[in-house]
């Protein structure tokens, strides 16, 4: 099954295999924009980190599961 995701930057399509060298974005450009975004704080993890959480297997499902659903960053080929 080949995965198919968006750029984070253009939204171009872009197959996550090997062969994908800039995964996930679809070029060196769109991935440099990405992390100057990072540089200048644009971009900011939004909640603090809590240091006395036990993380379960359920929790990761969990909150993979709410990405997914929140930023359609994966695509299921058609």
């Amino acid at each position: 099954m080949t995965l198919i995701v968006d750029c984070p930057n253009c939204k171009k399509q872009v197959i996550w295999n090997q062969d994908s060298k800039f995964r996930p974005f679809c070029s060196e450009r769109c991935r440099l924009i990405d992390l100057g975004d990072w540089a200048e704080e644009n971009h900011k993890i939004s909640q603090p980190m809590q240091k006395d959480v036990v993380v379960s297997e359920e929790m990761l499902d969990a909150l993979e599961a709410e990405f997914v659903q929140h930023n359609k960053f994966f695509v299921e080929p058609e």
